[in-house]
């Protein structure tokens, strides 16, 4: 029996030994390949919602705490959602249109009140370059980008998009990611 929209999930078992040979179940039983797309959509609604937590610890001011505490609690009707194979009249608990209708105002709410950047460029040159070098790995320290990409694969990430943003450097970044990144990630 689906539950109640307001009752909470209960865990009863973490564990199943269910996926030794390279699969999984999904909410309906239906088994599938860990590398299936659907599983990697858990991780990432997974990873959002507890960015969202930290966000929270944070102390956000109360309308803005109401506001991540709602969406934390529909990422989790997603995952719920993306977890069971939709059968047209399952009675099973959907994200629905209004559910993304109220998300899309809370965007505009809040949207509101940033100021009104004409460009993307009207947007970065609030940007220094040394606060994004800080939080991004940049220039050729080897071990810094190792250490950044590692932290996202011991995560459990499985995709990891390695861009050069900027210049006309893409091609040089590509080939130093090649030669030098690749196979020290896969050294350690």
């Amino acid at each position: 029996m689906p539950r109640r929209k307001d009752e909470p999930v209960r865990l009863t078992r973490i564990y199943t030994r269910g996926g030794d040979r390279g699969e999984t179940s999904l909410g309906d039983g239906s088994r599938v390949p860990k590398l299936d797309c659907r599983i990697a959509s858990f991780g990432t609604v997974d990873e959002l919602n507890s960015q969202i937590g930290l966000a929270l610890a944070a102390g956000p001011p109360a309308e803005v705490r109401a506001a991540l505490e709602r969406v934390q609690n529909e990422l989790f009707d997603v995952g719920a959602d993306i977890s069971v194979p939709y059968g047209v009249g399952d009675g099973r608990l959907r994200v629905e249109q209004a559910s993304v209708d109220e998300l899309e105002r809370l965007c505009d709410r809040f949207n509101a009140e940033l100021p009104e950047p004409r460009s993307f460029d009207a947007a970065t040159a609030k940007t220094r370059e040394e606060d994004v070098a800080e939080l991004v790995p940049c220039g050729p320290d080897l071990d810094r980008h190792v250490r950044a990409v590692r932290a996202y694969l011991d995560a459990g990430f499985t995709h990891v998009a390695l861009v050069q943003v900027g210049g006309d450097e893409q091609d040089e970044f590509l080939r130093f990611a090649e030669r030098e990144l690749l196979p020290a990630l896969r050294a350690r």
